[in-house]
């Protein structure tokens, strides 16, 4: 039986002692509440399928982040971490003074909803500025969350009994971009950029262009990395996490001997595309996003991105004859669905393919009719 305490100031403390099982303790307002929770806790003991929800009770969606951003967040790689770290904050702010068991799908829902309208904004007065969130923001706030539950749920030991976070749906994410660069605008575009001072601006984006490689991927690229004889760039790390070898189309070998060669070269560092040393004299990767932004501004590509480089490249790929299984090889995208993302044909590139198909056709039916 449990053991009713008055305490001095008014409340009652239920005090669960059986044998096999952790002292468990709760206080409520009333002595009804106490004997109610005390005996529905001793019954689910002995059927066997008690669960401790005090720790769950006790700690707060901004205590369990904090605890997932000290031991969790550092084993995963350091992008990935710094992401965890972003979206950890709106959580916190809207969330954080939640336990984790009066976290409702309900709340959650709310929470997304308010980031789509961006309805949990305020200016520095404190007056409401809404900003909508995109789709995609909030499909990351939400796999937070969805993973702190279930790592407080499988190593943590908290007592829930289940992720809210599956309860709700998740926003449909954006279209894929269809960006494509018109001839005229490449012309404009790496003209620009190969006017530059510095000329590993328009290597990195003429490499994007023939590689398909992503930003990170080629302004980290060290010196070991690039087999100019086998003509391939070994990429080690990866936004997918695996390895990949992409192979080098003429221009890209020779782009990318030309940075090689370059005599502007320091002996301080292994990184092809570097920048200056930095206050602890430690060259890190040449940091191109603003001049690119300037840059592609002042030839009218405002709306154009750096990944869309990769679009572009993916999409030439196809264009080119390459297998599905092929390009994927190339561009390191795990799923044929994410690789259609960046595959749209022009149609008016596809009219010769038509009209082609429709020679042939013609042809076969011909020779059948004489056949006949």
């Amino acid at each position: 039986m449990a053991t009713l305490v008055k305490t001095p100031s008014g409340t009652w403390k239920a005090v669960i002692r059986k044998s096999g099982f952790p002292t468990t303790a709760k206080t409520f307002r009333t002595k009804r509440d106490a004997e109610d929770w005390a005996r529905r806790v001793e019954d689910e003991m002995v059927r066997g399928v008690y669960i401790n929800r005090a720790p769950a009770e006790r700690m707060t969606v901004a205590n369990a982040l904090k605890r997932y951003l000290a031991e969790v967040s550092p084993t995963k790689r350091p992008a990935s971490a710094a992401s965890d770290a972003r979206h950890a904050k709106p959580l916190t702010r809207h969330l954080g003074n939640y336990s984790l068991v009066a976290l409702t799908p309900e709340v959650i829902a709310k929470f997304r909803d308010d980031r789509l309208a961006g309805l949990d904004r305020k200016d520095a007065k404190g007056k409401p500025a809404p900003k909508p969130r995109s789709p995609n923001t909030v499909r990351l706030d939400l796999a937070l969350l969805g993973h702190l539950f279930n790592t407080a749920i499988k190593e943590w030991g908290l007592g829930l009994t289940y992720n809210p976070v599956q309860s709700v749906r998740r926003p449909t994410p954006p279209p894929g971009r269809e960006r494509r660069l018109t001839q005229h605008e490449e012309e404009r575009l790496l003209k620009a950029v190969d006017a530059h001072t510095n000329p590993m601006l328009g290597w990195i984006v003429r490499i994007a262009l023939e590689t398909g490689m992503r930003s990170s991927e080629i302004s980290t690229l060290l010196l070991s990395q690039v087999d100019l004889s086998r003509r391939v760039v070994r990429l080690l790390e990866t936004k997918n996490t695996q390895p990949r070898t992409v192979p080098l189309t003429v221009t890209a070998t020779s782009i990318f001997r030309e940075a090689l060669d370059h005599p502007i070269r320091p002996n301080d560092t292994d990184l092809i595309f570097f920048g200056e040393p930095g206050r602890d004299g430690k060259r890190r990767p040449y940091n191109f996003n603003k001049v690119w932004s300037t840059i592609k501004e002042s030839v009218g590509l405002a709306d154009f991105r750096f990944h869309d480089l990769r679009h572009e490249a993916v999409s030439r790929f196809v264009e080119y004859g390459l297998s599905d299984q092929q390009v994927a090889a190339i561009s390191g995208h795990k799923s044929m669905q994410m690789l259609k993302r960046y595959t749209h044909l022009r149609a008016e590139d596809l009219v010769s393919e038509l009209d082609t198909a429709e020679k042939r056709s013609s042809i076969k039916a011909h020779a059948s009719n004489e056949h006949g």
